[in-house]
């Protein structure tokens, strides 16, 4: 587990990143790699703890604690110290299948669980496992791995999203014929389109789909299942059918003035942006472009940050997120203890960014915007908005109350709804008969079975919006379970 006293020769090391103020000038990926001097450093951190919380894989209060997909962090972290790169890769590929997706764009609950972390900065678990796949990449030591016999069974994957990506890998590696349904023009899911290239540059993600194409993973795209192809179709063609569909109804704002022309939900800006970007270099104008505007962002979250990356890059007037919520703490607060990821303040890239463009951090805490005013040609024009205060009853529940004096007016142009997600959306789910709870697929955690014999949910569909690492998490534990379906057994971990 890295060296025995590194954790004390060494302090962490904040990945490199471009500088944030020639970076919006274009779309390429914001942070860089480490040397692998560095990184020898960084994989020395490592403590021999005994055990290692940082791939226990739980949940704890409503947040995920260590990795859930199990990655053996300390065994790669040690062999990186050592410089045996290529065995360190052939034990990340044991529990992750897209390492370069994970080492990008996930928030690593795995830091926030570090032994190391108690006391510490954790060790920089995320950017060791993201060079670990590049080298891999770059070095040939990746290829197409095709199975050695076809078991004849046939499956159906709806959404090429992780969940729908990590179950078709597995599930092709199992031996069985699969097909992945996507209704975009690109597979990806949220990957190629949800998360903008300057995180995720879709040539990573590209890449990783022709090498599922290569091992025998059939894509179908600009194909709606439902509208294009019929739930009935597919079951009759299909000896299995998982529903990695995703949890992509968003959440509206209600509230007056909604109806004002400028008012786009974020995933919508996030995605035309970024078809367009692809498709045209912008050339096409099929996208919203907020360059000159003022632009409010309303949610605190990811998504969120992602829509302030691209109004800067589109060279926007000014831009402002808003959250309900106050500040985080620098530190951890008595209800969010270790193990547990730690709920504290960070400069996102996006926000380090506007900081650098306009002056000062874009986000606004504690506010609740009360209504939407519109010129006479029914133009988005202001935002009218509130302070609130966040106080606990005599039960210990939260509640937000105004307060009194603290109105103010914030003109704009663009607004952004970055508010999450509902669930997913129905009338597929009908047409299967599937049941649903909650606007979710009902099925239970580690079963993954619905009430339709051999249709099977997992990922977002299941149990809602959450981390890319669980929707991997679910599509490899589904893939096990419709191979056990299919085969009586089944060997995939």
């Amino acid at each position: 587990m890295g060296k025995a006293t590194g954790f004390m020769e060494y302090t962490r090391e904040k990945p490199k990143e471009r500088n944030p103020l020639t970076r919006t000038n274009d779309w390429k990926e914001y942070s860089a790699p480490f040397s692998d001097e560095m990184l020898s450093k960084q994989g020395a951190r490592c403590m021999d703890c005994g055990t290692p919380f940082c791939h226990m894989g739980t949940e704890l209060e409503g947040t995920t604690a260590g990795c859930p997909i199990n990655n053996l962090i300390p065994e790669w972290n040690d062999l990186v110290y050592r410089g045996r790169w290529q065995e360190a890769l052939e034990r990340l590929l044991k529990t992750n299948n897209f390492p370069e997706f994970t080492g990008r764009v996930c928030p690593a609950p795995c830091e926030g669980s570090c032994t190391l972390a108690i006391s510490d900065p954790a060790v920089t678990i995320k950017s060791i496992e993201r060079t670990i796949i590049d080298k891999g990449f770059d070095n040939g030591w990746i290829s197409p791995r095709i199975p050695a016999k076809r078991t004849g069974k046939k499956v159906a994957i709806i959404g090429s999203g992780p969940a729908g990506l990590a179950s078709a890998d597995q599930l092709n590696q199992a031996g069985h014929s699969v097909t992945v349904y996507e209704r975009a023009d690109r597979p990806g899911g949220l990957l190629m389109y949800g998360i903008p290239n300057m995180k995720l540059e879709k040539e990573i993600v590209e890449r990783r789909i022709n090498l599922l194409n290569e091992e025998g993973i059939d894509f179908v795209v600009n194909t709606e299942v439902g509208k294009d192809i019929t739930a009935e179709e597919l079951r009759e063609q299909y000896d299995s059918v998982i529903l990695c569909t995703g949890a992509q109804k968003q959440r509206d704002l209600v509230i007056e003035g909604r109806e004002a022309k400028g008012i786009h939900f974020a995933m919508d800006y996030l995605t035309t942006a970024t078809k367009s970007l692809l498709d045209s270099n912008f050339e096409d104008g099929q996208f919203i472009d907020t360059k000159g505007k003022d632009v409010i962002v309303i949610g605190g979250g990811d998504t969120g940050a992602d829509c302030v990356a691209t109004a800067l890059r589109q060279e926007c007037r000014s831009v402002v997120q808003f959250g309900k919520h106050p500040q985080l703490p620098e530190t951890r607060s008595a209800d969010n203890m270790w193990p547990a990821d730690a709920n504290v303040f960070t400069m996102d890239y996006a926000y380090e960014e506007a900081a650098s463009k306009f002056g000062s951090d874009p986000r606004q805490y504690s506010i609740q915007t009360k209504k939407v005013v519109s010129d006479d040609k029914g133009n988005l024009k202001e935002l009218h908005t509130i302070q609130m205060e966040k106080l606990r009853d005599e039960t210990g529940r939260f509640y937000f109350e105004e307060i009194p004096g603290t109105e103010k007016i914030w003109p704009a142009q663009f607004v952004f709804i970055a508010i999450g997600f509902e669930g997913t959306e129905q009338p597929l789910l009908a047409q299967f008969g599937v049941e649903t709870q909650n606007n979710k697929v009902a099925a239970v955690y580690g079963e993954y079975t619905t009430n339709v014999e051999g249709v099977y949910a997992a990922g977002d569909a299941r149990r809602g919006q959450s981390l890319i690492v669980w929707a991997i998490n679910e599509g490899r534990e589904v893939a096990r379970e419709v191979d056990r379906y299919l085969m009586g057994s089944s060997v995939l971990p």
